[in-house]
């Protein structure tokens, strides 16, 4: 995909941010929630529930792109921008901007360490400052898992992640309650109250 010149003149444009953030990621994910740049408007960017990139409506293909993209996303309240030192311009997630594609596991039980991989290749442990959370869709009743990757941007944990998860599960109780949830890093993610199993 060739990305396109944006028709507001005075919205950057998206080759122009990922130019910047070539240089900004040289050294890993760059700090872009220490930067205060003005607000320069909205591009015509969206991340779709399943993690795929659009530009002015066309996917993204190139892998590189995504992921220069994805180094400098921010959340700002429930806003999603890119940021960089000398500007900020926002886009559309429609759930969460990471998708959580992948994990494994090392030791067991009470003892076991989960790392999980996103679809743009972020790794991270779960453990207390990269939480696990479960909330429940409100018109399927199926459950939505999130992993926290970074600075308050999220991965939805995809559903045949989330079925290999449950095989992992087992019962703890968690504020004199008993719960069915995970173990990793020597913390218990609860994730249903063990009561509420059918």
């Amino acid at each position: 995909m060739t990305l396109k010149k944006e028709s507001q003149n005075n919205t950057p444009t998206a080759e122009g941010i990922a130019s910047v953030a070539r240089q900004l990621t040289k050294k890993g994910h760059p700090p872009v929630h220490l930067w205060d740049p003005p607000f320069c408007g909205d591009l015509d960017m969206r991340i779709a529930r399943d993690g795929t990139w659009y530009y002015l409506g066309t996917p993204i293909g190139r892998f590189e792109l995504v992921k220069l993209f994805s180094s400098i996303i921010r959340k700002d309240e429930d806003k999603y921008f890119l940021v960089t030192p000398a500007e900020k311009v926002g886009i559309k997630v429609d759930d969460a901007p990471f998708v959580a594609v992948d994990f494994v596991t090392n030791g067991k039980g009470s003892n076991q360490t989960l790392t999980f991989e996103t679809h743009v290749g972020d790794k991270v442990q779960l453990n207390k400052e990269n939480s696990l959370r479960v909330l429940i869709d409100k018109n399927s009743g199926e459950p939505k898992p999130y992993i926290h990757i970074r600075s308050g941007l999220e991965a939805l944990i995809d559903r045949k992640s989330f079925y290999r998860l449950i095989e992992i599960c087992s019962t703890n109780t968690n504020n004199k309650e008993e719960w069915f949830g995970l173990w990793s890093n020597k913390n218990f993610f609860p994730i249903i109250l063990a009561s509420e199993l059918k």
